[in-house]
C-alpha cells in the first residue's frame, strides 16, 4: 500500500465536502482570452481505459477465453487501429493523454502482455494511472468456469466496504507496478462505479485524484455523486469527473450523454469545449478505449474493420487543441494534478450539445454501425 503525506485532521473535509487548501486560490470562473481576459487555457484531458476483454468467457466458459493484446491494439485491414493509433495521433499532434491501465487482469493473463502495451506508452512519454475491475479476479480461482453456476462475478465497485475497496486498490497498484508503470497518483473505477467507500480507500491507499463518475453511463447510488464535470474534494480525494453533457430535452429517454469519441461527433465536441471556455470551466475530461477505433460489430479475422469516423474524431480534437494554445491544452491527469490539489471544488458545468449535432451524430453512428466500409 502507498502512504503519501497526511494532512493535519483540521486541513481534511468529511466525504463530500469541498475542501480549500491552505493558502490555494479559488478555482472559480475565467475569463477566456477571446473576451480580453488573460485566463490560463482550458485543460483537456483525453483518457484512455486500456484494458482487456472478458470475451464472452462469463457466458460461455466452455467456448470462449478473454482476449489479451488483440483487444488493446485492434489490429485490421492491415494496420493497428488501438493503442498504435492512439500513441501516433498523440506525437503527430504533441498531445499528452493519460492510458488508465486495467491492472487487475494479469490475474488471467500474467504480467506480459498488458506490460508490454505498458512500455510503449511509457517510450511515448505518455501517462500511466490505475483502473481496476475487479472481475478479473474471478480467474485467480482454477475452478473458475464451474464457479459461475453458483457465483456470478460482481465486477462493480460501488457497494463494498472500505477494507474490500482497499484490499482491490492495493493489490491493482501492486499488479501495475509489476506491469512497468510508476507508482500512480490517479485511479478510475471499472464502469464508473463508485461510492464514499471507494474514496475512503483510495485516500487510506494514498490515490488523492479520481476519475470515476460519468453519470450519464452510470448514476450512483448516492446523490451527492452526481457529479456531471469540474473537480471535486470527496473526503481527502479529488475526484474529476468525465464530462456528462446535455444532448436532448429532459423529458426524453436519454437527455445526457457521456463525453467519449464514440458518443460524440466532432461537432459536439468543439461546441462543448468553447462553451467551456466561455463559462470559465478549467478542465474537461474526455473518455475513450482503443476498441472505440475498429468495429466491433464485425469481429472476426475477416471481418474486422477499421472504424474510421471515430479515428477522425480523434484526430480533429487533437488538432482543435493544437490550432488554440492561448484557449485550449491538453494535459495528462500527472502534469495537472499538482495544480488541482491546491484547490478548491470547482462546479458542476452546464454544457449543452446542439439540436443539429446530436441528429446528424445520431445518423452518422448508425451508418457507422451497420456499414462495415463506412
Amino acid at each position: 500500500m502507498m502512504n503519501g503525506p497526511r494532512e493535519p485532521p483540521e486541513k481534511r473535509g468529511s466525504l463530500g465536502d469541498p475542501v480549500r487548501r491552505s493558502g490555494a486560490p479559488a478555482a472559480g470562473p475565467a475569463t477566456v482570452r477571446g473576451a480580453g481576459g488573460s485566463s490560463p487555457p482550458t485543460q483537456i484531458c483525453i483518457t484512455i481505459d486500456t484494458e482487456f476483454s472478458i470475451g464472452g468467457a462469463f457466458t460461455d466458459p466452455v467456448g470462449e477465453r478473454p482476449i489479451g493484446e488483440e483487444s488493446g491494439n485492434c489490429p485490421a485491414d492491415g494496420q493497428e487501429n488501438g493503442l498504435g493509433f492512439l500513441l501516433d495521433t498523440f506525437r503527430d499532434h504533441n498531445t499528452p493523454a493519460t492510458f488508465f491501465v486495467e491492472a487487475l487482469q494479469s490475474a488471467y493473463f500474467g504480467d506480459r502482455p498488458m506490460g508490454r502495451l505498458v512500455a510503449r506508452i511509457l517510450r511515448h512519454g505518455q501517462d500511466v494511472q490505475l483502473h481496476i475491475h475487479p472481475c478479473w479476479l474471478f480467474f485467480r480461482d482454477a475452478d473458475w468456469a464451474r464457479k459461475l453456476a453458483r457465483t456470478p462475478p460482481n465486477d462493480s465497485c460501488e457497494g463494498r466496504s472500505v477494507a474490500e475497496m482497499q484490499g482491490l486498490i492495493t493489490e491493482g497498484i501492486a499488479r501495475l507496478r509489476r506491469l512497468g508503470a510508476p507508482a500512480p497518483i490517479a485511479m478510475r473505477t471499472g464502469n464508473l462505479h463508485a461510492d464514499k467507500s471507494v474514496y475512503r480507500a483510495m485516500a487510506a491507499c494514498g490515490l488523492k485524484v479520481a476519475s470515476n463518475l460519468g453519470v450519464a453511463h452510470f448514476r450512483p447510488r448516492d446523490p451527492d455523486l452526481h457529479l456531471k464535470g469540474g473537480r471535486h474534494w470527496i473526503g481527502e480525494v479529488l475526484e474529476v469527473p468525465v464530462l456528462t453533457y446535455r444532448q436532448l430535452p429532459e423529458w426524453t429517454r436519454r437527455p445526457e450523454r457521456l463525453l467519449t469519441i464514440t458518443a460524440s461527433s466532432s461537432a459536439e465536441i468543439e461546441s462543448l469545449l468553447w462553451q467551456a471556455r466561455r463559462a470559465g470551466v478549467p478542465t474537461v475530461v474526455l473518455m475513450t478505449h482503443p476498441f472505440e477505433f475498429i468495429k466491433r460489430r464485425h469481429l472476426g479475422p475477416a471481418g474486422q474493420r477499421a472504424n474510421r469516423i471515430n479515428k477522425r474524431r480523434l484526430e480533429r480534437l487533437c488538432e482543435f487543441i493544437a490550432r488554440r494554445p492561448a484557449d485550449f491544452t491538453a494535459v495528462s491527469f500527472a502534469k495537472a494534478a499538482p495544480g488541482w490539489l491546491e484547490t478548491e471544488s470547482v462546479p458542476d458545468p452546464a454544457l449543452k450539445a446542439p439540436l443539429a449535432a446530436v441528429l446528424t451524430r445520431t445518423l452518422m453512428n448508425m451508418t457507422n454501425d451497420f456499414i462495415p466500409a463506412a
